[in-house]
């Protein structure tokens, strides 16, 4: 598979990288950084990337909490989307206009999870199941089940640990 292979696809790309301007347990926060590039107002996106941390996270295996999925669905749903057709017949969804900047982001988001989810790609996109790291990645594994952003680190440490703690019960 070559390096083109490997990018994330289409708009998860955003999202990954909303995702991925926190470097976890307490690393730098670049979120104000993206919001600038982005032309985007602070308030609101720390708690949308959380949620969708935890989606994230989800894909790997574990469920989100309930409380974290009705507050992204509450932020999706609070966005709303518009149908458009073009010249060609070609269906599009995009943010209903007259949105806030925030809301319309929001809406992209949305749009763009939508479209993952039919082909699959949504589940894909996942978070580092090891807690003190949960960065963003997109699993082009075969059978899709990563688990980690990297064996080299997360993995090995995660097979690690597991390996001290059989021991110690041996």
């Amino acid at each position: 598979m070559s390096a083109a292979d490997r990018r994330t696809p289409g708009g998860l790309v955003l999202i990954e990288e909303l995702i991925n301007t926190l470097t976890l347990p307490s690393g730098p926060d670049t979120l104000a950084g993206f919001a600038e590039r982005h032309g985007l107002p602070l308030p609101g996106l720390a708690t949308l990337r959380e949620a969708l941390r935890e989606a994230c996270v989800a894909h790997t295996g574990p469920d989100m909490r309930p409380e974290r999925a009705a507050e992204l669905t509450g932020l999706l749903a609070a966005a709303p989307l518009t149908l458009t057709v073009d010249a060609a017949g070609r269906a599009t969804l995009a943010p209903a206009p007259g949105l806030s900047p925030t809301a319309a982001f929001t809406a992209r988001v949305a749009a763009s999870i939508a479209a993952a989810e039919t082909d699959g790609a949504w589940a894909r996109l996942k978070a580092c199941e090891d807690e003190t790291c949960r960065w963003a990645y997109y699993d082009h594994s075969p059978a899709g089940r990563r688990r980690w952003c990297s064996m080299q680190v997360c993995g090995a440490r995660a097979k690690m640990r597991s390996y001290r703690a059989k021991r110690r019960g041996e």
